[in-house]
């Protein structure tokens, strides 16, 4: 492990028994508090590089103070210009920002622009008057358009400062106002989150150590037979897995021990989104009721079994990084110039690569996922029209060939991830015969060259085969 990733670990385990601590606090304590740690941490980890996201912040509020009923767009083009500056900030002469202080700079951003749609939101309800949003307290909005404090306590928060999870607005203030934090369970859905960490830590220090990344840069690696280079790629992406593992479970754990992000289960919650339905509070339930039962879906940020074992490359997203997936979805899928699901996907995969940096590693791996997803798309719906109506008969071992191409092709896009550089990534792909690249397009092709009943036609809004889907990236709408 590198040094950052020690400081990684090392802010993810003291934010877990902290969180205990705010769990017994009131409104201020939380608030405040929460704020205070998280500064305090931002400061310690980014230097004088923390102006960089109090730019951001205050750039923001200057927007939503001025232009409260159209901020949402103007908020986005100004944070994803502040994202350019900020990597290019060595062109200016200025220092070049610390890791923390892109991990502290990319979660904000989703922030700002979520809390931008909000007040957007909440604005124009009252510009026409309305006394009541249709969906009800507990999906609605923030009661009241927030000031410069409150947004700084809300960007600064100690919980998913640098390592995520998302979450909107709402989600802070509910926790700050939860009536009585104790009758929230935490031990037991933190224990059920956290088991399975010394596994994915001891699998990610084994790997990493057995197959260096590194490695495949060197002459020797270049000079190994295709079978290796192939195979290779595999342990490259089981070490990306079980690192994000790890982070993202110990930060849900953070989140778990404060109570944060805590709903009735009736409440129907998504990731990163919160409630999708109106959910009394105790105060509203009938007298003498039991006590509601609550999850921490709002946070929940990565699903390993899902991630591993799931089918299809759609659903394969849907399992990773789930509250940037809602997050995607909601202000760039759905609003996207486009209406077929393959280009409105591979535009969101753009965005999602220009938000996580400007590497070509990045952009070459995300614009991949399209072409999978049309390749996808295509033999599904042309091998559905093939069975026409008759009885789906067992097709298990369909379903695992399905599973091993969709493994090798994420496998595949991770190597762009991690090499990063242009060359190296081309490299490596040109050393396996970009075997993904054409694998997926000879499977759009023949997905589109099966025969097809008339009937069988494939109802879509947009994009290769199949019926609606689901959201972008798997995630819903």
């Amino acid at each position: 492990m590198t040094p950052e990733e020690w400081t990684y670990l090392a802010v993810l385990l003291f934010s877990i028994p902290i969180g205990f601590v705010f769990k017994r606090g009131g409104h201020q304590v939380k608030q405040f508090g929460g704020a205070a740690v998280g500064l305090f941490l931002t400061l310690v980890t980014c230097n004088i590089h923390t102006l960089h996201s109090l730019v951001t912040i205050l750039g923001t509020w200057v927007i939503l103070s001025l232009s409260p009923w159209s901020c949402h767009y103007l908020t986005l083009g100004w944070t994803f210009s502040y994202l350019l500056f900020f990597r290019t900030v060595t062109f200016f002469g200025l220092p070049a920002p610390t890791p923390f202080t892109n991990a502290v700079q990319l979660l904000l951003t989703l922030k700002m622009v979520s809390l931008a749609n909000e007040v957007q939101e909440i604005s124009r309800a009252k510009k026409q008057d309305v006394t009541s949003f249709a969906k009800g307290p507990a999906i609605g909005l923030m009661p009241s358009v927030p000031g410069l404090g409150s947004i700084l306590c809300y960007s600064y928060c100690y919980v998913g400062l640098m390592t995520g999870p998302f979450y909107r607005y709402r989600t802070h203030l509910d926790w700050l106002q939860q009536p009585d934090s104790q009758a929230i369970p935490s031990w037991r859905p933190l224990v059920a989150r956290a088991r399975l960490v010394p596994v994915y830590g001891l699998l990610f220090l084994g790997a990493s150590r057995l197959f260096p990344l590194e490695y495949v840069r060197s002459e020797a690696f270049a000079a190994r037979a295709l079978p290796f280079r192939l195979f290779y790629m595999v342990p490259v992406f089981f070490v990306f897995r079980m690192r994000f593992y790890v982070a993202w479970l110990c930060a849900e754990c953070a989140c778990i021990a404060a109570a944060f992000g805590a709903y009735p289960t009736a409440a129907r919650t998504r990731p990163g989104g919160g409630p999708t339905v109106h959910c009394p509070s105790a105060e509203e339930g009938a007298p003498g009721a039991a006590p509601p039962e609550y999850d921490y879906e709002t946070i929940k940020n990565i699903d390993p079994y899902g991630t591993d074992f799931c089918v299809r490359v759609r659903e394969g997203m849907r399992y990773w990084n789930m509250s940037v997936q809602w997050w995607l979805a909601q202000y760039i899928y759905k609003t996207a110039p486009f209406r077929s699901y393959v280009m409105r996907s591979g535009w969101t995969m753009l965005i999602s690569a220009y938000w996580h940096g400007l590497h070509p590693g990045y952009y070459l791996s995300f614009l991949t996922i399209p072409l999978c997803l049309a390749a996808e798309g295509a033999m599904e719906a042309g091998l559905r029209g093939r069975r026409g109506a008759a009885p789906e008969p067992d097709r298990s071992w369909g379903a695992w060939v399905h599973w091993f191409l969709k493994m090798r092709a994420y496998d595949y896009m991770c190597m762009g991830f991690v090499l990063l550089e242009l060359g190296a990534t081309l490299r490596y792909w040109r050393s396996v015969y970009f075997c993904v690249h054409i694998g997926a397009l000879a499977l759009l092709l023949l997905g589109r060259a099966l025969p097809r009943p008339a009937a069988q036609e494939p109802h879509r809004e947009g994009g290769a085969g199949g019926a609606p889907r689901p959201g972008p990236l798997g995630a819903g709408e």
